[in-house]
């Protein structure tokens, strides 16, 4: 991993990744890279907190290996599997070929041999490090599954039955995220250095606008940022994130809009907003501002 002079030089290099982030932000990045301690990103959905992951990779010239969480998600689906179709041709050939020369231990111990084995993304990130591993979206998984992640965590180290601990050279780069639908423990979050991801202000989300769209005129730009952010102030069900204010302002470009009219606001809400109900709120709102 490259050696970050300071938050100003890691915002610099992610900056040449496509990612502008604020001094906070910079400045939790920087010290979990200093510290080699995980960073626990919370927010709102769509305020950049993947795509921070997936910079941070980009400006360090390291792999980005994630793992998505959902209910439900295990060990065994976030670590490694058996790859059990090539274990079976395995078991074919050698029976073919030895005629029953090879012993049945010998030849299940052979079958538990790395080359079977499946690595996930937790596995991967341990042997493949230095990476970045993106833990996304940790309050969709059980409590159980954050229980096995401090683990993994701590000791930057997991363990297969069949073969044994296996542990990182090199710890990699942890970025936690959570859209905070549940609380997730303490415990957790004490393993990590924290920060909370707000949504830009109107002129850093303007500035974020023109790098994604590059051509994108100066003054529609600023006007999607502001209305975008006069939207978060609604009581809407699902707000919209930087996500939908690039796309909003990529629609209005390919209508060849070079002003976001009251009108025009209206007509492209769907495009910005995802529930119906949010969009009978705001028809009317940007034009009124």
């Amino acid at each position: 991993m490259p050696d970050f002079a300071s938050p100003a030089a890691l915002a610099a290099g992610l900056a040449d990744a496509g990612y502008l982030a604020d001094e906070g932000l910079a400045m939790a990045g920087f010290l979990a890279l200093r510290l080699h301690r995980p960073i626990f990103l919370e927010g709102d959905a769509g305020v950049g907190k993947t795509a921070f992951a997936a910079a941070l990779a980009e400006a360090a010239g390291v792999e980005l290996i994630r793992l998505q969480c959902y209910e439900g998600l295990d060990a065994s689906h976030a670590l490694y599997d058996w790859d059990f179709a090539r274990q079976v041709l395995h078991l074919r050939a050698v029976e073919t070929a030895a005629h029953g020369t090879v012993s049945a231990a010998d030849l299940e111990a052979d079958l538990y041999d790395r080359r079977f084995l499946l690595a996930r993304p937790l596995l991967q990130a341990v042997e493949r490090a230095p990476c970045v591993l993106l833990v996304d979206e940790v309050d969709r998984a059980d409590d159980e599954f954050e229980a096995y992640l401090l683990e993994v965590l701590a000791d930057a180290a997991v363990t297969v039955p069949e073969l044994g601990r296996i542990t990182a050279a090199v710890p990699p780069v942890v970025v936690v995220t959570s859209n905070r639908t549940r609380e997730v423990h303490d415990a957790l979050k004490r393993r990590c250095l924290y920060h909370w991801v707000g949504h830009p202000s109107p002129e850093r989300e303007t500035a974020i606008l023109r790098r994604r769209l590059p051509g994108l005129d100066e003054r529609l730009a600023a006007q999607v940022a502001a209305a975008t952010a006069h939207l978060r102030t609604l009581d809407l069900v699902k707000p919209p994130g930087v996500a939908e204010a690039i796309d909003w302002a990529a629609a209005l470009r390919a209508l060849s809009a070079d002003t976001l009219t009251a009108e025009l606001a209206d007509a492209t809400l769907g495009v910005v907003l995802k529930v119906r109900e949010d969009i009978a709120l705001a028809t009317g709102a940007v034009g009124a501002r």
